[in-house]
């Protein structure tokens, strides 16, 4: 229907549904452009390396028309690629499979590698056609339910897919616990744990399977974390934690718990054994500065990245792979002031005694901002004097290695 003289019709101004075609012969691409190019803009590739550059770059292909066999990457690898990408328009974007015969067993793996449908080259025009359209509209729709979440997750604390946190949640929940830490002379704590050779995990049982995996991560995460800490999935295979008033050897010590736990968990799938690994990396304002949350998780990001390039399922602080002896040794080294204080009015002073060094170590921030605020003398650089003496006598491996 046209909008009046000289108008362009509503049909006319919508762009047409773009189709990438992969193939690695000419004559293909350009039989099946000559199918559907009336109801469809046609882009066309000779590979599936090619294809993976130009649907990174390109936000506007809305399905992939891929073969098998091509070099440098055939379809398989293709699709692969593009159900295990970290950018969700990709994830879903819908893929239909040619070849050139029948082949049950190629159908069988296309599915479960996320195929949307198959298809043999002999097909019609007018079925070709007809499925193009549809997974298109299903693109559409997919597409708009993404942008009515976002929309939504904007509003909301939790994704409405996971039940997680969301990432913008997280920042304000960051950002609040960093005012209070800064406050309360504290420190937060952030922890990035990423599933090990997980596009390994999809290839083989497909991508459905890797996303329950994902799931009973987050279940997992989810019962093991405190009310007051924070966990959002920042991609399909990565979740970051965020707990306020956390030190070192807390953030630490629950890593490697996790990390061990997940390891011994083992999932069954078709009468097979799924067994999974994660890598862990932490960070902590005291030691990495108390900036912002986006810098925490980034530091615990590059940390998990070092752990995966040294093999995976570990876990990395500042000091490098933490192990129980070293999270023992952290966690003997914290000093619960109320502690000290309870074993003192116990009059246990000789165990109170034994804890200077530490006591000196926890109370020496406090200090210091007294002797700035009211300038009364207070010996600091005896307290020093003595703490590194005391340490220094009680052994020089008793503390975490560097």
């Amino acid at each position: 229907m046209s909008d009046g003289a000289g108008g362009v019709s509503e049909e006319e101004k919508q762009p047409l549904p773009k189709v990438l075609i992969v193939d690695d012969s000419r004559m293909v691409r350009a039989s099946l452009i000559k199918h559907i190019r009336e109801r469809f803009d046609c882009r066309e590739e000779a590979d599936g390396e090619a294809a993976w550059e130009t649907l990174v770059v390109d936000p506007s292909i809305d399905v992939v028309l891929t073969d098998i066999g091509m070099p440098r990457l055939d379809g398989f690898g293709l699709l692969e690629r593009i159900r295990g990408s970290r950018l969700a328009r990709l994830q879903h974007l819908p893929v239909v499979v040619i070849s050139g015969d029948e082949d049950d067993a190629a159908r069988e793996r296309a599915c479960r590698l996320g195929a949307n449908d198959f298809i043999t080259k002999g097909t019609g025009s007018v079925e070709l056609i007809a499925r193009i359209e549809s997974l298109t509209r299903l693109g559409q729709t997919r597409r708009e339910l993404e942008e009515s979440r976002a929309a939504l997750a904007r509003q909301s604390p939790l994704d409405p897919t996971t039940g997680l946190a969301t990432e913008s949640y997280l920042n304000r929940q960051g950002a609040q616990a960093i005012a209070l830490a800064r406050r309360q002379q504290a420190s937060i704590s952030a922890m990035v744990m990423e599933i090990d050779r997980y596009e390994e995990l999809s290839s083989r049982f497909g991508p459905n399977v890797a996303h329950l995996v994902a799931r009973k991560l987050s279940k997992i995460l989810s019962t093991k974390i405190r009310q007051e800490d924070t966990v959002a999935q920042l991609a399909p295979d990565q979740f970051a934690v965020l707990s306020p008033v956390t030190d070192a050897a807390g953030c630490s010590a629950f890593a490697l718990r996790m990390q061990m736990a997940i390891e011994k968990l083992t999932m069954t799938y078709r009468e097979e054994r799924i067994r999974i690994s994660v890598t862990i990396g932490i960070a902590n304002s005291a030691i990495d500065g108390m900036k912002t949350v986006s810098h925490l998780i980034g530091v615990a990001v590059q940390r998990m990245l070092a752990g995966k390039n040294a093999g995976g399922n570990r876990v990395v602080s500042d000091r490098g792979e933490v192990t129980q002896e070293m999270v023992d040794r952290m966690l003997r080294q914290t000093v619960s002031l109320d502690r000290i204080v309870a074993q003192l009015r116990m009059g246990d002073v000789a165990g109170a005694g034994e804890r200077v060094p530490a006591i000196v170590g926890a109370v020496l921030p406090l200090l210091e901002f007294l002797e700035s605020q009211l300038h009364c003398g207070i010996p600091l650089e005896r307290l020093k004097r003595e703490q590194s003496a005391a340490a220094a006598s009680a052994g020089d491996g008793a503390g975490p290695s560097g």
